[in-house]
């Protein structure tokens, strides 16, 4: 993974309501009791104090990061950890 890719990754969970929100996906995602089970935007809307508007621009943020993965679901977006990017990072991280 190249430099640029991680200071991409670090500077979009930088941002307090970012992380926030990424944290929220993760523990989604880890509640699940199904394989690759998705967090519902509107779930981050109604358990954050963050406007949609706000939570759309982060999402975009995170998304361009490659830390999720955003999809819509007919009048729904629904997000998923990018696990493939959070391993790299987690390769990286390590101070072995």
């Amino acid at each position: 993974m190249d430099n640029r890719k991680v200071i991409k990754a670090m500077k979009a969970l930088s941002n307090e309501n970012r992380f926030e929100i990424f944290m929220e996906i993760v523990n989604s995602n880890k509640q699940s009791s199904f394989e690759g089970e998705e967090c519902f935007i509107y779930d981050l809307i109604k358990n954050l104090n963050i406007g949609a508007p706000t939570i759309s621009h982060h999402l975009k943020e995170l998304s361009n990061a490659d830390l999720i993965i955003t999809e819509r679901r007919g009048k729904y977006i629904v997000a998923k950890i990018n696990e493939e990017m959070i391993e790299e990072l987690g390769n990286i991280l390590k101070l072995e």
